[in-house]
């Protein structure tokens, strides 16, 4: 019984000292991956700075980037994870106040966070959806740009970032999109416009740059990568799950809330962004989705 004990005693051991060699590696890493350094793209870009550029910019981070969902709609920064487990995600201050990047960033500095992910020196964002904005023509970058200089200055500084051993973990078996920027093709060619009018085609765009990221790239809808299990599954918008909606109750839909029978959609739904979008713009959506292959939910 002794002996017994005692290899049971040395299997203990064994097994806790890989644990702790598995953790310390894992955290070594996902520390890696954090300050790793990406080379910024050479594109040539300048924004504008005329009103009319300024009003466009404002539409896109409002209604089709909803980029208040994240930095808050002072787009001062705002809190997106505080849990022991996956960390302290903040999303920083966009504005020209004290503790914002609004006031020091450069026009190549704002495309490549925003297009490609990356910080001023190279290192991935976490969870900036670069994946979508690489998407964004050059004109409608530069509009957003342009906007973002004129919001009022919120001084705000956010808390120190922390990735916890949950999220870390996720990472590491392919389930948790820490960097987007992974995505993203890193070109330096220009992303030419697309004509604003009420096209598939301009839905598409759209919906590259403003949908995808919920409901998936098919649209499938389901269960967001790396999402607390407790958050709402986005929908199928494929012909399976919304094929009976029309033109009008698809419209209506994204202007107040509710589906054609009247039930609520779920209050995750951004519908405060999608009733600033234009008939042009959701008519636009609707033909494209129309235009996908019927999948399953959860198919994304």
């Amino acid at each position: 019984m002794r002996r017994i004990l005692k290899y049971a005693g040395i299997l203990a051991g064994a097994v806790v000292l890989l644990a702790i060699v598995g953790v310390a590696g894992l955290y070594a890493w996902t520390s890696n991956e954090l300050t790793a350094k990406s080379p910024l793209p050479g594109h040539a870009f300048t924004a504008p700075t005329d009103s009319a550029s300024v009003a466009r910019g404002e539409h896109v981070v409002r209604a089709i980037g909803k980029c208040g969902d994240c930095h808050g709609q002072d787009l001062g920064g705002d809190t997106l994870l505080n849990d022991p487990a996956m960390g302290l995600i903040y999303s920083p201050n966009l504005t020209r106040g004290a503790g914002g990047i609004g006031g020091t960033y450069t026009d190549a500095q704002w495309e490549a966070a925003i297009r490609h992910g990356l910080a001023a020196d190279g290192r991935r964002l976490v969870v900036m959806p670069s994946n979508e904005y690489q998407f964004l023509s050059d004109e409608d970058l530069g509009t957003i740009i342009a906007y973002l200089r004129t919001v009022p200055a919120v001084d705000r500084t956010g808390p120190t970032q922390r990735v916890g051993p949950l999220a870390r973990a996720l990472y590491a078996g392919g389930v948790f999109p820490m960097f987007p920027a992974k995505a993203v093709t890193h070109g330096d060619e220009v992303v030419p416009s697309v004509a604003i009018d009420s096209t598939a085609a301009y839905g598409k765009y759209l919906g590259d740059v403003g949908c995808s990221g919920c409901h998936g790239v098919t649209y499938g809808g389901g269960a967001i990568p790396g999402g607390p299990p407790d958050w709402p599954k986005p929908a199928n918008l494929t012909p399976t799950g919304i094929g009976h909606y029309t033109q009008e109750g698809f419209v209506s839909a994204l202007r107040t809330g509710k589906r054609p029978d009247g039930t609520e959609i779920d209050p995750f739904m951004p519908i405060a962004a999608t009733r600033q979008m234009t008939d042009v713009e959701i008519v636009a959506v609707y033909k494209y989705l129309r235009t996908l292959p019927a999948g399953p939910f959860g198919s994304r």
